[in-house]
Order: C-alpha cells, then sequence, then structure tokens
C-alpha cells in the first residue's frame, strides 16, 4: 500500500509501505475512504516537536473493515466504521467513566501513520463505531470530522460544562475551534463569541452558530470579551490553539465561577497556579474522549443535525498530502480531506 511519511519539518513524502496484518487478536484492518491532515501535525511539521526519523503519520479516519481478528466480536468486514485517535477497549474503569483517551490498555492508533490506504486499528470492538449502513458520499467529510475536530471540539464544549443560555466564547478559529462552536450551539449556548481574525473562518463560524466575532488577540482580546459581557468575562470558554498566549486569553476572558475547557495539545504554556486560585475559574481539558461521543455525533451527522464536514475547504487525492500540509501550514486552508 502507499502512505505518507514525515522525514523532517516540512518533508512529507507519499511512497509505498508495507501493508499493516493483524497483529493482536483484538485487530482490525480497514480500507480508507478518507483522511485528512490534522492541526496537531503541524506541530511535528513545523519542527516545533522533535523529528528524529522517518514516521508514518496522520490520525484520523474513515473506511470499511477487510479483515479482523479472532476476538473482534462486534465489527466485522465490509462495515463502515469511524473511529477515535486513541485505541480504547471501552470496558475499564477509565473508559466506563468517559475517559476512553485514559484507557488503561489504550494504544495512539496514530503511531502506525492513518493518511495511508489501510491502517492497523488495535482494539477494535472498543474504539470502532460502525454506521448501519454505508454512508451517503455527503456525509463521509463530516463523520470524518467526528473522528476528532468534532469530538474535540466537543469535548471543549462538555470540559467547560456549556448549559442552556450560557454565554461562550471559542479561543481558535482552526477545525477544533470552529467545531468547538457547533458543540457550544447544540448544549444550548445563548451566546457564542468566536475569534477570529480571518474572514472565510468568521464567515463559517457565524454559519456554524456564532453570534459575535472578535478579532482581537491578547490583552485586547480579553478586553473585548470583557466588553461584550458587560465587565464579567463569558461563562465558558474553550481554548482549543494550545499557546500560551492563547491558554491565558482563555482563563482570563472567562468570569469569576465559569470554566474552561482546553483541549489545544499545549506547547510552553505555564499556569500560575495563584492567579489561578484567585480566579475562581474553573479548568479541565486533555485529550479528547472522542469514543465516548462518536456514536451520538454519528447520528447527528447522518441526521443533518450538524455538518462539521465543512471545515474541509481543500478536498486533495491522498497522494498529494505534502500539498495538504503546505497548504494548511500556510493558513490556505482550515483543513485538507485527502482521498485514497
Amino acid at each position: 500500500m502507499r502512505g505518507a511519511v514525515l522525514y523532517a519539518p516540512g518533508d512529507v513524502r507519499f511512497e509505498e509501505r508495507d501493508d499493516p496484518k493483524i497483529i493482536n487478536p483484538t485487530d482490525a484492518i480497514i480500507r480508507t475512504a478518507a483522511t485528512c491532515v490534522c492541526g496537531s501535525d503541524l506541530w511535528d511539521y513545523r519542527g516545533i516537536n522533535p523529528v528524529d526519523q522517518p514516521a508514518p503519520f496522520g490520525h484520523e479516519y474513515v473506511g470499511v473493515v477487510e479483515e479482523v481478528g479472532s476476538d473482534v466480536h462486534t465489527i466485522k468486514p465490509g462495515q463502515f466504521v469511524v473511529g477515535s485517535f486513541f485505541a480504547s477497549d471501552n470496558t475499564c474503569a477509565n473508559c466506563k467513566n468517559g475517559y476512553q483517551t485514559n484507557c488503561l490498555h489504550r494504544e495512539f492508533v496514530g503511531a502506525e501513520g492513518c493518511q495511508a490506504e489501510k491502517i492497523r486499528i488495535p482494539l477494535a470492538d472498543g474504539t470502532l463505531v460502525a454506521t448501519r449502513e454505508q454512508p451517503a458520499e455527503e456525509h463521509i467529510a463530516g463523520l470524518l470530522a467526528c473522528s476528532d475536530v468534532m469530538g474535540t471540539g466537543w469535548y471543549a464544549a462538555v470540559a467547560a460544562e456549556v448549559k442552556p443560555g450560557d454565554t461562550v466564547a471559542v479561543v481558535g478559529d482552526g477545525a477544533v475551534g470552529l467545531c468547538a462552536v457547533i458543540a457550544a450551539k447544540e448544549l444550548g449556548a445563548g451566546r457564542i463569541i468566536a475569534m477570529s481574525r480571518h474572514e472565510p473562518r468568521q464567515k463559517l463560524a457565524r454559519e456554524f452558530g456564532a453570534t459575535d466575532i472578535v478579532a482581537e488577540r491578547g490583552d485586547d482580546g480579553i478586553a473585548r470579551i470583557k466588553e461584550l459581557t458587560g465587565g464579567i468575562g463569558a461563562d465558558r470558554v474553550l481554548e482549543c490553539v494550545g499557546t500560551e498566549q492563547s491558554t491565558q486569553q482563555a482563563l482570563r476572558s472567562t468570569r469569576p465561577g465559569g470554566n474552561v475547557g482546553f483541549v489545544g495539545v499545549p506547547h510552553g504554556v505555564a499556569i500560575d497556579g495563584e492567579e489561578l486560585f484567585y480566579s475562581h475559574v474553573g479548568l479541565r481539558g486533555g485529550p479528547a474522549p472522542v469514543r465516548e461521543f462518536l456514536p451520538d455525533l454519528i447520528d447527528r451527522v447522518l441526521s443533518g443535525r450538524i455538518n462539521p464536514g465543512k471545515v474541509f475547504d481543500l478536498v486533495l487525492p491522498l497522494e498529494q498530502v505534502a500539498e495538504g500540509y503546505r497548504a494548511m501550514d500556510e493558513r490556505r486552508a482550515i483543513k485538507a480531506l485527502l482521498r485514497p
């Protein structure tokens, strides 16, 4: 088969790789129907995370099951499936508590690279969710979004405890931030403030449910949020970037007694314990337990209630994966969808 390999910062190649094989009896092999480039992939692509040796890449996927191991009982060949970027047994105590990305037996699905024609999925019964039938072409992009960015945006809203009528601010206008706008709306937020300086992303945020746009960043962005909320701050703030500035902006834009849900992978982030203590702001985040939300999100996509697939504003054949990385790195695309 063929797949993407990251050799060094800025150097993504599409090349022949060994076909994946069943290693453990709980594995499944799927043929990808679609995969994509994630904003978090850019940390490695830009050299912010070290790239020490060539590595298969990508962790988002949907596809059709081709083969299953002898201990796989609920997932069958021929089914169309959506899965999380972390494999989980979905039976341990952490999984039962709704945190499958902290499964006691978790494995990172992207370790073998999902930007490929075929992929091995460990712990298939606990990781994959099958649709009732082969989905229509128009739903493929939305289902792919559920494998990470929609699930992650949803978790940001759940972690912040968004409730009906809340004023919610979303920090970050990438695919996760835009999906967080969808989540806030679905959970009943009365006002959604999207922080974005890019007109196409502002437009999509409004389409997804944003009621206000704040283009300022840093202290100016915080001041603008306070101005829009009577000097108090937002009830819930969803941090979807992972930088020092975005984290501080989120914390300082939240009202006393409000909550921050942070899902941007932190890079160089330090939180002042004394400032947090006196702010009365609640803080929860981490790798999104996408598997917890997949059945519900899949139903919302297939029913037409949400369409997170609109975050894919660039569609390329998988063999042009390097252009997908370049386009996202240069902010010419929100998110690149790749079709084998």
